[in-house]
């Protein structure tokens, strides 16, 4: 059927061409239009739900907020782990859903069973789903700032929150745009509880004429003069005097007057700035506004970027005088790094392969039957990555990458095999066609197959789950992809290329002295393998043992660690931080970095920005830190060092540092809610107990001296006031458990009773007793509780009053109260620490009975893709087998490339022991690339070996040597051609730098050292066994 494919390509050249073209066209386009980002989204499929609950500690949160919905997320279908975080004021659910659900269903189900436990939550809350994005949707920020002095914190932020945020939304792509920092304009009603009291008022009566002081409505129309008139009743408060002057009812029975104004009550009525739990920094110069572009899930980074620019230049004229809008981290610099990266690399593994061929065939017009073939066959897997709706980046890009050598493999031996046919017969008119066809049949099955096991090869990639699917499905799709195109097209539009191409004097191998050099090498080295065939077999097996000892000094890692082009420092504090200690913190740590010569701009927040994707408490600072150009750094200075000096220059003995990646930290914070590579997750019923279990295990894991900081959560560790009410009190005085706690709760803590309507803006008005009756313990113990008309007594008289420590946040799983240690590690064997780690903490922690301790991060991942690879790759390698036993039909010659297989690693595994790198998946991807390649290999070099032994009709062991010799002479040039294409071409990928290239690096390095080994193994190994098994039969 392949010989009968190519026969039909060869007469019907012109069309195969025209389709070729069409093919073209079509992916030109795809690569024009298809998807760019810098990495593929390895997030979760997640739906967040955000419940806002002003003025509550988080222990109330939890019980009455986040624990009845954790427990209704549960029963989700599809949900996988359900997240709880309980903050001062807001509830942050995290439903994780398993691969593949689609986004808007489980969005939908989730809506569902949110109406279903809605009864259960306090009166007035109403959660609300999340945006529509994931963990790498945030994709551009920006920060306003005045440089006038005549703008401050809160116009700043009234800019954002009712000008540039929703404008900003309008873009294409995009999903939310997130406030952080800045002061909310308030309304601020201090009422005077003497007064309050003067006048037999309570708190209830006040906020009852507030809430009925801001309404407008309508009194439907009236017909006048045979015209139509609107009646509207104007009530909206608009300023601070329109607050006084509200109208507050007194009763009857006690004074003389009907009601007061506000003003007669209230201490001050003022603009001030509302309660915030988040602020921005920019260069450690001073608060700033920031915002956060979150792209849509599913959208085109790139794309959605440049809008947002766009956007953002159009709405720079309508800025207020003296503000500017300063651009504080691009995705695009990112995404444009990586991918003219492995551009560059395409473009060097091309010039690679035509300069490989002229050098050894020594036929332009040959070189360029496969420099046409080859980017039809890249175009063509850009067509069905545009159709599946892959996105081009550094992992799909890098795909085609490893898969180029592959690829003109197919192309290289059956060109070199025209050659030969050229040599032995006229090469002219019809007699040349003829000899094109006899040369590509003849090799074009076993070609076409052994492509289609370099495709088999990388099922164990495909089954991988989770984030590592993720990442790597990509690579694997578009390597697919490209190797399905190239058997196509080399038994298509190769064979008619080559009736185009190939004419005219073809020289023999002989004459160039390339080859002539290399088969002089060769010959006498098959000769004495051959005759002593059983020193060559163990020669190998002692090779394969040699592996042991490299193998045994690899450390293991999930995947290296992504530069990407900028750093985000997270350092976590300990709990109990005040806003204003944090504000400090925040721009000395700024300052302390933008003094580092290579940092071009340092964008600091602390605390939480307005969007469900931000869960951080006020203790944790989030820093991008924008670098300069390479160019522009110190000599001899990399990220590694950078990094170094970094940690030595931001030293403050409250804050433990992690020097992170701002995408990957991102993901890996909605995947597993820890900001660190490495982290454990302690499990239980009691707060305190996680509490002392994590100082435990902090203290053991710091004596490691491959420990670089460990910091525990303290989920026990801020300080309350707690007003415990006296239920007796209550009673002698009449008034229930809801009547104080509301009370005491607008006067301590204050209410948001109304919005004002001005124009398109809304400002809360809070009422609440002024600031020098509650800063202290004594004052509130004295503080006047004016509940009803005839009970005016103090707050001591009704409850105790005391401090206590209590959870600064409550962080949960599935149901289950947790708490964290996060851990980064001097290197980045992952696999060894987590080991020792382990024994140590078994051989001295006991934990009490219900409660568990799991490792969590990178480390987590790792062990998923080491336990499904485990059983899948023995899977593909017996399913390979049996292709080669379809190809062959026979056991022994199938056996022999199969046992070939592992003896082409050994190159591989001893260059990664020299280059230092940790196994990691990316390296597992490489190992798979290169035994698909070295069975490959193996496939060729039977045929020849096949093909020699026909035509020498060998009679006995004399002359079967000889048949054997010729047959692996002829192997010789594409061999080693295809191994040059190889090595030179990844050459550049593995000593290359920029964007994504640590993990292509991982990828690159055991298919170079392989084609070291699997040339050898074929040219020698192979080649000795057939003679073993072969001269039984004579």
């Amino acid at each position: 059927m392949i010989a009968s494919i190519i026969i039909w390509s060869i007469k019907n050249r012109l069309l195969v061409l025209l389709i070729s073209v069409l093919l073209s066209a079509a992916g030109v386009y795809s690569v024009r239009t298809i998807a760019v980002d810098a990495l593929p989204d390895l997030s979760d499929v997640q739906v967040i739900i955000r419940t806002a609950y002003s003025g509550q500690a988080p222990q109330i949160v939890e019980d009455q907020i986040t624990y009845p919905l954790s427990m209704a997320m549960l029963s989700v279908p599809g949900a996988e782990a359900v997240r709880g975080y309980s903050f001062f004021g807001d509830s942050y659910v995290y439903v994780v859903f398993s691969d593949n659900t689609d986004l808007y269903w489980a969005r939908s189900r989730v809506l569902e069973y949110l109406n279903q436990v809605s009864d259960q939550l306090p009166p007035g809350v109403k959660p609300k789903l999340g945006p529509d994005a994931t963990g790498v949707g945030w994709i551009y920020q920006y920060a306003l700032k005045d440089t006038s002095g005549k703008h401050d914190l809160a116009e700043l932020r009234s800019l954002q929150d009712w000008f540039l945020k929703y404008e900003l939304q309008t873009v294409e792509g995009v999903s939310e745009v997130a406030t952080l920092g800045g002061m909310v304009k308030q309304y601020q009603v201090a009422i005077d509880p003497d007064r309050l009291r003067g006048y037999y008022l309570t708190l209830k009566n006040v906020k009852q004429a507030i809430q009925e002081s801001n309404m407008e409505t309508s009194g439907s129309v009236l017909e006048i003069a045979e015209a139509e008139y609107m009646v509207r009743f104007k009530g909206y408060v608009k300023n601070v005097e329109d607050i006084g002057l509200t109208s507050v009812p007194t009763s009857r029975r006690r004074l003389s007057i009907s009601s007061l104004l506000l003003d007669d009550i209230a201490k001050t009525i003022q603009i001030g700035p509302a309660m915030r739990r988040g602020i921005a920094d920019l260069n450690g110069e001073g608060e700033v506004v920031g915002g956060i572009v979150v792209m849509r899930s599913g959208e085109n980074a790139l794309t959605t970027i440049h809008a947002v620019k766009e956007k953002i230049q159009q709405l720079r004229d309508s800025l207020p005088e003296g503000v500017e809008l300063i651009e504080t981290y691009d995705r695009s610099e990112l995404i444009k790094r990586s991918i003219d990266t492995l551009s560059h690399r395409l473009l060097e593994e091309f010039v690679v392969v035509v300069l490989v061929c002229a050098l050894f065939l020594m036929h332009f017009r040959s070189s360029l039957v496969i420099l046409l073939s080859l980017p039809i066959g890249i175009l063509t897997a850009f067509i069905v990555m545009r159709l599946q709706g892959i996105n081009a980046n550094i992992m799909s890009l890098g795909g085609i990458a490893i898969a180029i050598g592959a690829m003109v493999d197919a192309s290289i031996v059956m060109i070199e095999n025209v050659h030969k046919h050229a040599e032995k017969s006229d090469f002219l008119g019809e007699n040349r066609i003829i000899a094109i066809q006899r040369a590509a049949t003849e090799v074009g099955p076993a070609l076409f197959f052994s492509l289609l096991i370099i495709t088999l090869s990388f099922l164990p990639v495909f089954t991988l789950e989770a984030q590592e699917a993720r990442l790597f499905t990509p690579l694997a799709y578009t390597k697919t992809y490209a190797m399905a195109a190239a058997a196509g097209l080399s038994i298509t539009l190769v064979p008619a290329l080559m009736v185009y191409m190939i004419r005219g004097q073809i020289k023999k191998e002989t004459e160039n002295p390339v080859n002539r050099w290399l088969i002089s090498v060769y010959r006498p080295l098959i000769s004495k393998a051959l005759k002593q065939p059983v020193m060559i077999v163990l020669g190998a097996g002692v090779l394969l043992l040699s592996v042991i000892w490299p193998v045994m000094q690899l450390g293991s890692e999930f995947m290296p660690e992504l530069d990407e082009g900028d750093f985000l420092y997270m350092p976590t504090t300990l709990p109990g931080l005040s806003v204003g200690k944090a504000r400090e913190l925040l721009q000395q740590t700024d300052r302390l970095i933008k003094t580092i010569p290579e940092v071009e701009m340092v964008f600091g927040k602390v605390g939480r920005a307005e969007t469900a994707t931000d869960p951080a408490p006020l203790t944790m600072l989030e820093t991008v830190v924008q670098l300069k150009p390479r160019e522009l750094w110190r000599e001899g200075m990399t990220m590694e060092k950078l990094k170094k000096i970094l940690d030595e220059r931001v030293s403050i003995p409250s804050l433990s540092n992690a020097w992170l990646m701002p995408i990957r930290t991102r993901i890996d914070m909605q995947s597993t809610g820890i900001n660190t590579p490495l982290g454990i997750k302690i499990s239980g019923d009691d707060l305190q107990t996680i509490q002392q279990l994590g100082k435990k295990i902090e203290a053991l894991l710091s004596h490691m001296e491959e420990t670089q900081t460990v910091l525990s959560d303290r989920s026990a560790g801020a300080r309350y006031i707690e007003v415990d009410i006296d239920r007796r009190s209550a009673a002698h005085y009449g008034l229930s458990v809801a009547q104080i706690e509301e009370s005491a709760s607008i006067a301590i803590g204050g209410q948001d009773i109304i919005y004002t309507t001005e124009g398109r803006e809304r400002y809360p008005v809070n009422l609440r007793y002024p600031q020098n009756w509650r800063n202290s313990i004594t004052k509130l113990n004295e503080l006047p509780m004016v509940i009803t008309e005839d009970t005016q007594v103090q707050l001591r008289d009704l409850a105790d009053i005391r401090v206590v420590d209590g959870p600064p946040m409550i962080k949960s799983e599935n149901g289950r109260l947790t708490g964290w240690v996060y851990i980064t590690i001097k290197g980045s064997d992952i696999g060894r620490y987590v080991e020792k780690a382990k024994k140590m903490l078994h051989d001295n922690i006991k934990l009490p009975s219900g409660y568990t301790v799991s490792w969590s991060g990178q480390y987590q991942y790792m062990q998923r893709a080491q336990q499904r690879l485990s059983y899948v790759i023995p899977l593909t390698l017996f399913i390979i087998f049996i292709l080669l036993y379809i190809s062959f039909r026979s056991l022994i010659e199938s056996l022999m490339v199969m046992v070939a297989v592992p003896l082409a690693l050994i190159g591989g595994a001893w260059l990664l022991w020299a280059l230092s790198f940790n196994f990691s998946i990316a390296v597992a991807v490489g190992f798979i690339a290169l035994a698909g390649v070295a069975a490959e290999f193996g496939v060729i070099m039977i045929i020849y070996l096949r093909e020699a032994i026909q035509r020498h009709q060998p009679k006995n062991q004399e002359e079967l040597r000889q048949a054997v010799i010729d047959g692996a002479i002829m192997r010789v040039r594409p061999k080693i051609m295809t191994a040059a294409v190889i090595i030179i071409g990844l050459m550049p990928i593995l000593s290359g730098s920029g964007a994504g290239s640590e993990v292509m690096q991982r990828i690159a390095a055991p298919m170079i050292g392989g084609m070291i080994t699997a040339p050898l193994v074929s040219m020698l190994l192979i080649p000795v066994m057939y003679y073993m098994w072969y001269r039984r039969r004579l």
